[in-house]
């Protein structure tokens, strides 16, 4: 039964113009990467009928390929089969190997400093995780600071676990190590660079 909704997910539609749209969204992901804390919309249209938001999957068709090892959390193991046909990814089973990885279930994320952080000498070589939040706006109680933003930018984010705040704490002491994160909310994306502090609550 698994194997064949594996199977039926492949066979999900991608872009409809995949040149065009990897581009759009991959702007879109530096756009939101070097805009901390700007909620960004989808630029393309993704329907796939998996249960897990288009924004999500739209940035790994747009930025995964077959040199970057791809980690999906239990929730996010339905789209294994479209995100194996559509990128080319391969599936790791061991978080540190990966450099990207899908997390649709936010209050149950593995801690940070499980996931490949990069080197001293090559903190490129580090995972950008794209979490699923259950709700991305802004303003919010919680504030980013740091480069990309002038004074300090207010957001609402609803999903990650109480102890996000203080994992990411860490995560940023690291720097320039670390991992960076892309939330994402139905069709709606968000950067948070291991460069940018937060403060306050996640809602």
């Amino acid at each position: 039964m698994a194997e064949a909704m594996q199977l039926a997910n492949a066979t999900a539609p991608g872009f409809a113009e995949p040149g065009r749209d990897a581009q759009a969204v991959f702007r879109a992901a530096l756009t939101a990467l070097s805009e901390p804390g700007r909620v960004i919309d989808l630029p393309v249209e993704l329907e796939t009928g998996l249960p897990v938001g288009a924004a999500a999957l739209a940035l790994l068709l747009a930025l995964a390929d077959a040199d970057t090892p791809l980690w999906l959390d239990e929730l996010a193991s339905v789209a294994t089969g479209f995100l194996r046909f559509h990128t080319g990814a391969p599936i790791v089973a061991d978080m540190r190997a990966a450099r990207f990885a899908l997390i649709a279930d936010a209050p149950r994320c593995a801690p940070l400093d499980r996931f490949a952080a990069g080197e001293e000498d090559y903190p490129d070589r580090s995972a950008t995780l794209i979490v699923e939040a259950t709700r991305l706006a802004s303003p919010g109680p919680l504030g980013l600071r740091g480069p990309g933003i002038a004074d300090r930018h207010d957001l609402a984010v609803e999903g990650p676990a109480p102890h996000f705040l203080a994992e990411w704490a860490a995560n940023h002491a690291r720097f320039p190590r670390g991992v960076d994160i892309l939330l994402t909310c139905g069709n709606r994306l968000c950067g948070l660079p291991r460069s940018i502090l937060l403060e306050g609550s996640c809602t």
